[in-house]
């Protein structure tokens, strides 16, 4: 389908001036969902299909942690893929070394910024922050990895701080900086003024890093691409902490859609991914969830059918092949005698607009008796019955 764009935010926007690159995180953040692990195995396969689809650097997990964790990142870093591979650590040496030896060509170092986690959670002060964050940038910069540091619950940071923690980064080599809206709270219209003024006064690369607690997460990394962001840190499905992160395939399609601004992935593959990494991670996909679940595609309502059967940009901005689907014509309460006649000519029989208004209430009816859709038999059922008049 061709894209155009068919919106525009009154303000400046950087969107398609600079190249725009993903970081999937869904074996770090994604697997933090509470109550999910993925096998090793899992893990491989997942990295596999984000390098496959046009991802640029997978977060592979936590190296320090050990283990199977710190097994599966090994075998990622060295699996020869053209994505590149980055392991997440704490502002420590020790955790940095663990990343590198594991063969990674990038690490994130992550150190909350704002009062509330410096003060309560880590016992520390800013200063402790600003040293932390020089140590361990200038550690990881002389072992040649690209890094990533993260300001954790930069959303809640005071804003001069937030310029000394990236000035900090910076001086020490630091390749782009990770705002990370931590407890999601943040709404678009806030996050390009922030992320606008944060590249207008450090001049890092930025990243986005959103969790969608108030259901803003793809709209705030929106937001922040709007604003000059050049990287999104996603996660497929949307897993995450709590309510989840940006989803790869929002992210995506939103661009390329809304913005007209192709990432070149290969987004037929979208469908396979999300059902499998939801398998692996025990979640079921919701039928309503956008691009990829099944009701993206599924259409009920007589007004709506009739326009899709007649020419599908009525109700849908995509092809549903794009993404691995298929569209589906339901018969059931809200249908119109149009839907019938298309589901009749499926089966090969022939149904008169005589014969298709006469059925339509004997379908609503079983359909609201049943509360679903009626399968194709049903529907038979109901023709040969009620108005050819045959009994069983």
């Amino acid at each position: 389908m061709e894209t155009t764009k068919i919106w525009q935010m009154p303000v400046k926007s950087m969107v398609g001036e600079k190249p725009i690159k993903l970081d999937d995180t869904t074996l770090r953040d994604g697997e933090q969902t509470a109550g999910v692990v993925f096998t090793n195995d899992e893990k491989i396969k997942i990295a596999k299909m984000l390098d496959e689809i046009g991802v640029a650097q997978i977060e592979a997990g936590i190296p320090v942690m050990g283990g199977d964790e710190r097994d599966a990142i090994e075998e990622i870093a060295h699996m020869g893929l053209n994505a590149s591979v980055l392991g997440w650590n704490r502002a420590s040496v020790a955790d940095i070394k663990t990343s590198i030896d594991c063969g990674v060509d990038a690490v994130a170092i992550s150190l909350a910024t704002s009062d509330i986690h410096i003060e309560t959670k880590l016992m520390k002060d800013r200063k402790w922050v600003l040293n932390s964050i020089r140590e361990a940038v200038a550690f990881a910069k002389s072992n040649g990895v690209y890094v990533s540091v993260n300001a954790e619950d930069a959303s809640r940071t005071e804003f001069g701080f937030l310029l000394e923690y990236a000035a900090a980064a910076k001086e020490e080599g630091a390749d782009r900086l990770r705002f990370c809206d931590t407890i999601g709270i943040m709404d678009p219209f806030r996050t390009y003024r922030v992320i606008s003024e944060l590249i207008e006064h450090t001049g890092l690369e930025i990243e986005m890093h959103t969790h969608n607690d108030f259901g803003m997460a793809t709209a705030n990394a929106l937001a922040g691409i709007h604003a000059g962001a050049t990287w999104v840190n996603v996660t497929i499905g949307g897993l995450g902490e709590r309510a989840g992160n940006a989803a790869l395939e929002e992210v995506v399609m939103t661009l390329k859609h809304i913005e007209a601004l192709d990432l070149h992935f290969d987004t037929k593959r979208f469908y396979e991914m999300v059902d499998y990494v939801m398998q692996a991670a025990g979640r079921t996909m919701p039928v309503w969830k956008p691009i990829v679940g099944p009701n993206m595609f599924t259409h009920e309502s007589g007004i709506h059918a009739d326009g899709v059967i007649k020419n599908p940009k009525t109700y849908e901005v995509f092809s549903p092949d794009e993404v691995g689907l298929e569209r589906q014509i339901v018969v059931g309460k809200h249908s119109g005698s149009r839907t019938l006649e298309m589901k009749f000519a499926e089966y090969g029989v022939p149904l008169s607009r005589e014969h298709a208004t006469e059925l339509l209430p004997y379908v609503r009816d079983e359909a609201i008796r049943l509360k679903r859709p009626l399968f194709d038999k049903e529907l038979v059922e109901l023709f040969r019955t009620n108005i050819l008049g045959q009994d069983n």
